[in-house]
């Protein structure tokens, strides 16, 4: 086997194998085969938690099995909302690698854009770098991990069909530019790591294309990380490591 694989980028195995007349006009997947058959349109990737153990190795065979915990339909701020949580387990040739929850939030699409209560970022970081990013590096995000979903490549559906201002920066993309910023400041990977979206990041024409990352440490080590975009937070994670516990 080879050498070991950043932690995240297990995302960009097990891609889908839909056909082209199994997408929704969202390009999606149409629901109903393993996720439910929610009726409402806008999808949402909300938020995360994993847990590492053996890393991943370039040429080893992976398995994946994942299962459905919870459908839970409620009334939100912005309307109905259905919340679909996912359990995954990732095995790799020496066993368990990786345990997974991955939340996915599903809403109708609102007649015009209302964006959530902004998030001071953090005073005081002890990590603070930046991105940049562009078209065609939401469009490689997208292929490489298999993302077909149109608002992070395709303008005109993300502000004539979904309403937003631009086009949408990936929230997994945010959490592994966190976690490679997280690896980076402590020079090994975190054992736990979790991550949530608070406010859309976006593509918008003629707007800024740089994105924060930051993050402050806690008294034992953790350290709380955001994205940071127009002087607030867009998406929030935590990595532990295993002395931190």
């Amino acid at each position: 086997m080879g050498e070991a694989v950043d932690p995240l980028w297990h995302w960009c195995a097990f891609t889908p194998t839909n056909p082209m007349g199994e997408l929704a006009r969202d390009g999606h997947p149409i629901l109903g085969d393993f996720l439910p058959p929610v009726r409402l349109e806008r999808r949402m990737w909300a938020s995360g938690s994993l847990s590492f153990g053996a890393p991943l190795r370039v040429g080893e065979r992976l398995t994946k099995r994942s299962f459905i915990r919870s459908v839970i339909e409620k009334e939100g701020g912005s309307g109905p909302m259905v919340l679909v949580s996912v359990d995954h387990k990732i095995y790799g040739e020496q066993g368990l690698a990786i345990e997974e929850r991955q939340d996915i939030v599903y809403l109708d699409i609102p007649e015009a854009f209302r964006p959530p209560r902004p998030r001071a970022l953090p005073d005081n970081p002890v990590l603070h770098e930046r991105r940049q990013v562009s078209e065609p590096l939401l469009f490689r995000f997208s292929a490489i991990t298999f993302n077909a979903h149109r608002i992070h490549y395709d303008l005109p559906y993300a502000q004539q069909v979904e309403h937003y201002p631009g086009l949408v920066v990936h929230g997994p993309l945010q959490a592994a530019w966190l976690m490679q910023a997280a690896c980076a400041h402590k020079g090994r990977r975190p054992k736990h790591f979790d991550f949530r979206g608070v406010h859309p990041v976006f593509l918008t024409p003629g707007e800024s294309r740089e994105i924060e990352l930051m993050g402050t440490e806690d008294e034992v080590g953790g350290l709380s990380l955001c994205t940071g975009q127009g002087g607030h937070q867009g998406m929030q994670a935590t990595a532990i490591w295993e002395e931190t516990q």
